[in-house]
């Protein structure tokens, strides 16, 4: 088969996945941008004008909370875990090492190649960052946070062992 067919036919296969992917992606941006402007700046100066690192660890917080939902109940709805906590703290790791990809190529290009100009800082960090970035979630995701485990039904494994005679 040629290379170019099975690649066409992974993306076809992908497609549903990264699509959901995708708009819980721009609802969490929607969140986290929206969030941090109105804390800082709603009538002016917002409840957290004079304390933007508060406001963004707030907003980014609560996107964080809202993709989760979003990607665990929409887009990996059939592979969740059951362990819930457990399955978070995975997805904040994927979470914080996805972002660390951006800001990591923002700090090589502004402090260690010195383009130090707007556009140079939104391409590195919002396009080639955000690229990387994404490309990691997308797997880590897939792969380690809301992978193939099947869900436990609490009741039926309850009305299994309650049926089951002990020896």
């Amino acid at each position: 088969m040629h290379p170019l067919t099975s690649l066409r036919q992974l993306v076809v296969r992908l497609l549903p996945e990264l699509t959901k992917f995708g708009l819980i992606g721009l609802i969490g941006l929607l969140v986290d941008v929206g969030g941090f402007n109105a804390l800082r700046f709603v009538g002016g100066e917002g409840p957290l004008y004079h304390q933007p690192l508060t406001a963004k660890v707030l907003s980014t917080t609560a996107a964080t909370v809202a993709s989760w939902l979003g990607n665990r109940y929409w887009t990996y709805r059939h592979s969740r875990r059951a362990a819930m906590h457990h399955e978070f703290g995975l997805f904040v790791v994927a979470c914080s090492i996805g972002s660390a990809m951006a800001v990591s190529c923002l700090a090589i290009s502004h402090y260690v190649l010195g383009f130090t100009s707007p556009l140079a800082d939104n391409i590195s960090a919002n396009m080639v960052g955000l690229l990387l970035g994404t490309t990691f979630r997308f797997w880590a995701y897939r792969t380690h946070v809301f992978s193939e485990h099947p869900q436990v039904d609490v009741e039926s494994d309850l009305d299994a062992t309650a049926s089951t005679p002990r020896a």
